[in-house]
């Protein structure tokens, strides 16, 4: 089974993230014109939270609040879940069925180093699938080893 670090050099380090005092609105532009469900939140360079579209609905527009005069520290998580690069991807896959989070920060040595969606997870595991029902089909059409 691979690894966090195997999604992070597939798809690359990059984390989008957001200041803790800038306005929601703009977290929501950011997200949007990314194309991602989530910002990093950092205050002094430090993670300090996470922002994601759940917290937006739940906690901006079911409340009836102004995102541009709202403040993304009001309304992000705070206790955010992180992983390693080392994490196993089974096992980050189990904490985030468990805890219902779609987005996994990945630290090290209190530095951003990532991060990894369900939908990495999804993609991931799909690949190691694929692989498997190649091996599969070669072995039973020509007799070939299954790689292991």
């Amino acid at each position: 089974m691979g690894t966090v670090k195997d999604i992070l050099d597939h798809k690359g380090s990059d984390v989008h993230s957001i200041g803790a005092t800038e306005s929601v609105l703009e977290a929501a532009r950011s997200m949007n014109g990314h194309r991602i469900g989530s910002l990093a939140v950092t205050l002094d360079g430090r993670l300090v939270g996470i922002l994601t579209e759940r917290d937006i609905l739940t906690r901006v527009v079911a409340e009836h609040r102004d995102p541009e005069a709202t403040r993304v520290a009001e309304v992000m998580t705070r206790d955010v879940l992180t992983c390693r690069p080392g994490t196993k991807l089974n096992e980050a896959r189990k904490v985030m069925r468990e805890r219902r989070v779609r987005h996994l920060p990945v630290m090290e040595q209190a530095e951003l180093k990532g991060m990894v969606s369900i939908g990495d997870l999804n993609q991931a595991e799909n690949g190691v699938l694929a692989e498997t029902i190649q091996s599969l089909e070669s072995y039973i059409a020509g007799g070939t080893s299954v790689a292991t």
